[in-house]
């Protein structure tokens, strides 16, 4: 393989939907047999304004064979790290950040409003509405992880959420759906919507996505509040080594979107 057509990365999973699962992709990158590196250095170069990932001096693409270029300098480092290191071979799997920035080039760039709506119909059944009846410990486990992001909502964004007790799915007030909507529209980053795209997929609530996104909670925050019904279950019977690895590998993707959501923008 000629070195320009190596950095296509043609192992990274190109988005062949306009909203890419990053747990699908994730999977994929994760399928055997893993390409051999085949560069020494890594460094940002700076162009027009974007800042692109440079191997030996030449200039990386995405799937899609769009430039590998992010619009801060703190962003470009982020993706600078994963591809300093890595080994003999290349593993897209310990490169969280590169997927989504690849995503967010490729996928969310050119369909941003498919990506709106996709969150907006998170804000329709949000993990934060659905409460448990019992037992008493989950009930206020839930009550003290989630109610903080209901009213975070309601003062923030003027979002009024309706709860439930059960699975059985309650209809939102439309108002409530809008703010969401108008929340996420402001995100004029493809970088950041992507990033909050996957946060509000990995966790089940866009809610919780966006709280997070605007300082309400902090990452661990965040992500505990994601789990609580999980650490019910564990408390309970247990952990099981093989649902914590995988909790493991979505948490580094939640980390990893986490700090592009920031570093996408100056600071």
């Amino acid at each position: 393989m000629l070195m320009r057509d190596k950095l296509t990365h043609d192992w990274f999973p190109a988005p062949d939907e306009p909203v890419r699962n990053p747990m699908k992709a994730a999977q994929e990158a994760m399928r055997p047999p893993l390409p051999k590196r085949f560069y020494r250095e890594v460094t940002i170069g700076e162009r027009e304004g974007m800042f692109q990932l440079l191997l030996d001096g030449r200039a990386a693409k995405t799937p899609a064979k769009n430039a590998l270029a992010v619009p801060t300098a703190a962003l470009g480092e982020l993706l600078a790290e994963e591809w300093r290191a890595q080994g003999e071979t290349i593993n897209p799997a310990s490169m969280p950040a590169t997927r989504i920035v690849n995503s967010a080039i490729d996928g969310v760039a050119p369909h941003r409003e498919a990506v709106v709506s996709d969150l907006v119909r998170y804000a329709g059944s949000d993990l934060v509405c659905y409460r448990a009846g019992e037992p008493v410990r989950l009930v206020e486990a839930q009550a003290a992880a989630w109610d903080p992001v209901v009213h975070w909502a309601r003062s923030a964004l003027g979002a009024h959420f309706v709860l439930s007790e059960g699975v059985m799915h309650v209809a939102q007030p439309q108002p409530a759906l809008a703010a969401v909507q108008a929340a996420v529209e402001q995100q004029e980053s493809a970088f950041r919507l992507a990033a909050l795209h996957v946060m509000t997929t990995l966790t089940g609530s866009v809610l919780i996505a966006l709280a997070h996104a605007e300082g309400a909670l902090t990452v661990d925050e965040a992500w505990a509040a994601a789990h609580v019904d999980e650490r019910h279950q564990e408390s309970l019977w247990g952990e099981d080594e093989e649902a914590l690895a995988r909790r493991a590998a979505r948490a580094a993707e939640f980390w990893a979107a986490s700090r592009i959501y920031t570093l996408a923008v100056e600071g």
